[in-house]
Parts: C-alpha cells; structure tokens; sequence
C-alpha cells in the first residue's frame, strides 16, 4: 500500500487528464492495488484506526456456530468508510476458514437503517487519486468477497438500505427485508453512477433488465417489501416486530452437516406473505416501453413525457416521479449508466453465466476511479449533502453536450496488472 501511495503521488496533472479520458491505444497508469493486497492493507492500519473501526464493525461468534456482524455507526446511519471496509473483511475472511462458523449474520444496530451506504462526504473531501484507490478497492473486494462467501450469509436489511449498502447484503444468499425497508441507488444524483454491481442485479430483474435501469437512473426508491421481493433485492419478508425472535432462533439452532437448509427451513418458517401485489408488477409493461436498453436517455425521457398524460393516475404519476428522479442526475452520469447497464443486460441475456459479479466488479472498479475524479462527484456532494442548496453545475450541463467517447473511455482497461482483482 505504501509503494502504490508513493507512486501515485508522482502522477502528474497531464497524466490524470489521461487517466480519466484515455486513449485506449496508449493508456498507462502505475500498478493499481489488486484484490489480495487489499485483502492484507487491514494489517496497514494504525492502531487507531483499526480501534475505531472496530468500535463500528462489531464481530462475535455465538457458541453454535453463528457469526454476528453488527452495523453500529447509527449517527450516520451505519455509513462504511475505509477502515471499517477493512475491518468488516477481515472478520469474513477469518470467519470463512473458521470451522466452528457455520453461517454469518449481518444486522444494523438501528432500525433506522442498515446502511444508507459509503460515507461520499469523506471520499469526496480526499479528491486525489490514491485514496480512490484505496477506497474502491476494499469496497469492491468485499463485495466480491459477500458474493462468493462459502458459508450462508445472511443480511437483515431493516430500514435505510442504500447504495454501499445494497452491495454488503444483495450479493449474500439470505436477505431478509421489513416494512421498513427504504432501497434505493442515488449515486446519479451526486454525479458519480450506481455501482456496487448493481448492474448485475438489474439485468436478472424483470423486463429483460428493464427494471433494475430504470431503478438505477432514477434513484427510485423501493419502500414496499412486495417490491423489493418482486426486483429481487430480497429473499425473505420478515415483519420488524418479528426479527428478535428470528435472530434467537438462528442463535440457539443446532446445525446440520448442511447449514443452507438450515437457514432457509427457519427463514421459511418466519417468511410472510404479502397481502398485495408489486406496485413495480403493474407498471412493467410501461417500464419496460420506456427503459428499454436499446433507447436513449433523450428517447427514455420522451417516452416518460408521453405517459404523463396518460389517463391511469398510477402511470401519470410514476412517469412524472421518473422525470424528476432522471432530472437530479448528473447528465453524464446518465449516458454512462444507460451504457454501462445495458452492455451489462446483454452480456447477461447472451450468456448468463458468462456476466459474473467479478467481472461486473472489476469494470466498475475502472468506472468508479474516473467517476470519482470528475468534478460532478465532488459537485453532486456540495450540492446534495454539503449546502445541500439542491443546485449542482454539473459538467457538461445538458444531455446533448455528453460526449459519447468520453462515456465510452469510462469503461476502458486500466492496463495489465492494474485492474482489481488481477493477481
């Protein structure tokens, strides 16, 4: 880590110009922390940081085998930084080799939120290279890391679930959501794109993938379980008043030899029902006429102009609710998530084995460290989070002034041995 640092910092300007817009015939940049260092830069940490984290990110393992994770940052409604990412790592990486474990539970110590995602306003503050690496590399590996765990992994996603916080529990096998549940991808509206392998998740959701871009473009959020059980994003429905009685009887239950039908046979027995269908079921046949992957924003944004006026209440005001959430987002984010999401629901549609988390990963790691360092993303921040005057000058300002090869070279190699994950 210290050697990446060292030599990012003799990047110069010219250089970044290069790196965010880069000729594919010539593109260079120094070697890019890969998977297994990021996976060893927790032994990096201070002593202080390590002790902070360590005060958010709460391990323990109960005496029949359940590891417990728990979110406990509830004054930023468990928003991950650097070091807790570490430090939540490395107790998976522990855990998965540890015999006794037999299955992981991650929880929020809020019924606020699970996660309402990355702390932006800390990424964002940094501005420089070296520690975008740093940041979507353990990000990125972690994710990677829930989407291939060998033991079940469990996520009880009550309350805020956002961003960041989709890619720490949609990825596991087990997700339970309740009433109170808020899903939802606003990465646009802060000028960077809906990453976490969102993209992923949005090509296996219904419509061909057409509902999972029109979620991500839009930062539409999902607040009813029928929903985030129709997209996908859970498994289990669970009330809120139910979940402590849950949690005990995954804590007292004596596991098999196989600890997958052990947890689906308790999450089975405390899965309700819903008592009516996906509001996302009705609109489809509208979402998928509008967020097609073959058409264009400008293309989306007529389609969407069209059912405002359509004589179903329900369509008029979805149409209009997607306008406004399209209007948010940073015009480049934009473009690049219309061509990102649907270069993904392709591969996804031709081979679905062949469109893997890792490898969805691993472009998005390319995208994240250009995105980062455009001057939407710290924009988006000021203008949303910061002033929070809900006013950004986005760069360019207007949909028609995207270049298209500027889109393009977002999703460009990062050259041999720089990209993430490489060995």
């Amino acid at each position: 880590m210290t050697a990446v640092r060292a030599c990012l910092r003799s990047l110069t300007k010219p250089t970044l110009t290069t790196f965010l817009f880069p000729p594919a015939d010539h593109f260079r940049l120094p070697r890019i922390l890969p998977a297994p260092a990021a996976a060893s830069a927790a032994r990096g940490l201070s002593a202080m940081s390590t002790s902070v984290a360590e005060e958010f990110i709460k391990g323990r393992v109960l005496p029949n085998g359940v590891a417990v994770l728990t979110l406990d940052r509830p004054k930023a409604l468990n928003a991950m930084d650097l070091d807790m990412d570490l430090v939540y790592k490395r107790l998976l990486d522990a855990w998965e080799h540890d015999p006794k474990v037999k299955c992981v539970l991650v929880e929020g110590s809020t019924p606020r939120a699970f996660s309402a995602g990355g702390d932006v306003k800390q990424i964002a503050s940094k501005n420089h290279l070296s520690y975008m690496i740093e940041v979507f590399s353990a990000e990125y590996s972690l994710i990677c890391k829930i989407g291939e765990y060998k033991k079940p992994y469990i996520s009880f996603m009550d309350g805020i679930t956002m961003g960041f916080g989709i890619g720490l529990s949609v990825h596991g096998r087990f997700r339970v959501v309740t009433e109170r549940t808020v899903l939802a991808m606003p990465e646009n509206a802060i000028g960077l794109f809906p990453d976490v392998g969102f993209a992923l998740i949005a090509a296996k959701s219904p419509g061909a993938g057409s509902v999972g871009l029109y979620l991500g473009m839009t930062g539409t959020r999902i607040s009813t379980p029928e929903d985030a059980l129709y997209v996908g994003l859970g498994t289990h429905y669970v009330p809120s008043g139910d979940l402590p009685s849950l949690k005990d009887a995954l804590l007292t239950n004596t596991f098999s030899s196989d600890p997958y039908a052990d947890v689906e046979k308790i999450l089975a027995g405390y899965h309700s029902e819903s008592e009516s269908e996906a509001q996302l079921k009705f609109l489809l046949p509208y979402i998928k006429s509008c967020f097609n992957s073959n058409k264009s924003v400008n293309d989306i944004i007529k389609d969407l102009e069209s059912h405002e006026s359509c004589q179903d209440a329900g369509v008029s005001k979805w149409a209009n609710e997607a306008l406004q959430g399209l209007t948010r987002g940073a015009p480049f984010s934009l473009r690049l998530t219309q061509r990102y999401y649907s270069k993904v629901a392709f591969e996804f549609a031709k081979d679905s084995n062949s469109a893997t988390l890792r490898d969805v990963m691993k472009t998005e790691y390319r995208i994240a460290l250009r995105s980062s360092l455009r001057s939407d993303f710290s924009e988006g921040v000021r203008a949303v989070l910061v002033d929070k005057d809900q006013k950004p000058k986005w760069q360019p300002p207007r949909l028609e002034e995207v270049v298209d090869s500027e889109v393009d070279a977002m999703l460009d190699p990062l050259g041999p041995g720089m990209e993430l994950l490489d060995a």
